[in-house]
């Protein structure tokens, strides 16, 4: 089995690497990084934000990445096809595909824009808002200058849809949401600063990364929860501590997801490190370090359908 996985050099400076693409072979555990991303055009202001590549989703033999403001269309052996801009495309992270579009988490925004497949333009858009407690979806246009205004109140960072609805979270909506297509309803409390939470069973699997675990949060009869910690180097063997002048690079933070089967789920963690974990028996059982400098961060993870 393969993966696939985008990674965030948090701190980096202009001029050096932030970011690419890694293709995982678990079987081998062999790892080939196919795109190394270094773009000048960038925001290079505080944290992550412009740097790195972000979510992954697969339409056909098409391979969809998102950067900070930008989605690029890549063949399987990446190269490159396509890549389209939205104003109101800021700050993406995670992205999927649900039916005949693909929809990005727009993290400055506090948004999520649809974007068409077969049309390949962004043509569906939602800002979430929260007052007391009480959540409110705004449709509007992304193809019109009369949308919402670059806010970042609830981060939302993650989108995740089935036939179910629309799943959402971020750092500060205290839960992953429900979206029924009208309301937007809160389906499972979290802890503060979650990432990649989707339904799993009868409960939620997130990364609960100020606490450096993946989580299962079981809520049927018999479900138990589970609480694995994510592997954190010792500091001597870390790398570039020095040079994330930041101060938010870290060892062990939690983020990209993906499941493998109905037991085993990979979990990404920093710096940037694939683990793969047994939920029955609440144990990790495999660990793939693609690099040891503390500001390399696992940000998309997905499973490679191609050969």
């Amino acid at each position: 089995m393969k993966l696939v996985a985008t990674s965030v050099v948090r701190g980096s400076h202009q001029g050096e690497s932030h970011g690419g693409v890694y293709l995982i072979d678990l079987d081998a555990q062999e790892v080939r990084q196919p795109v190394d991303w270094n773009r000048g055009d960038i925001d290079w202001s505080g944290r992550g934000w412009d740097r790195g590549l972000r979510g992954i989703a697969f339409d056909g033999e098409t391979v969809y990445i998102a950067a900070s403001d930008e989605l690029f269309a890549y063949t399987p052996s990446f190269r490159r096809i396509g890549s389209w801009r939205n104003p109101y495309l800021r700050h993406c992270h995670e992205i999927c595909v649900y039916g005949r579009k693909l929809f990005l988490s727009s993290t400055g925004f506090d948004s999520v824009l649809g974007f068409d497949l077969d049309q390949h333009c962004f043509d569906w858009a939602m800002q979430l808002s929260a007052e007391d407690d009480r959540f409110r979806a705004l449709l509007f246009d992304p193809g019109r200058d009369d949308g919402p205004l670059l806010m970042n109140r609830l981060h939302l960072n993650n989108v995740h849809c089935n036939e179910g609805g629309m799943y959402l979270s971020g750092l500060h909506t205290g839960g992953m949401l429900h979206f029924n297509g009208r309301n937007v309803y809160m389906a499972a409390s979290l802890p503060e600063g979650t990432h990649n939470a989707r339904p799993f069973r009868d409960g939620v699997l997130f990364n609960d990364t100020r606490a450096d675990a993946l989580r299962y949060a079981g809520r049927g009869e018999g479900e138990e929860d589970r609480a694995l910690r994510v592997p954190v180097p010792p500091a001597s063997e870390l790398l570039h501590m020095e040079a994330d002048t930041s101060g938010v690079a870290r060892a062990g933070f939690a983020r990209g997801l993906c499941l493998l089967n109905d037991r085993l789920v990979a979990g990404g963690s920093s710096p940037s490190t694939i683990s793969i974990y047994d939920l029955p028996a609440n144990r990790r059982v495999l660990s793939v370090n693609l690099s040891m400098d503390v500001r390399n961060a696992i940000h998309g993870l997905e499973v490679w359908p191609f050969d």
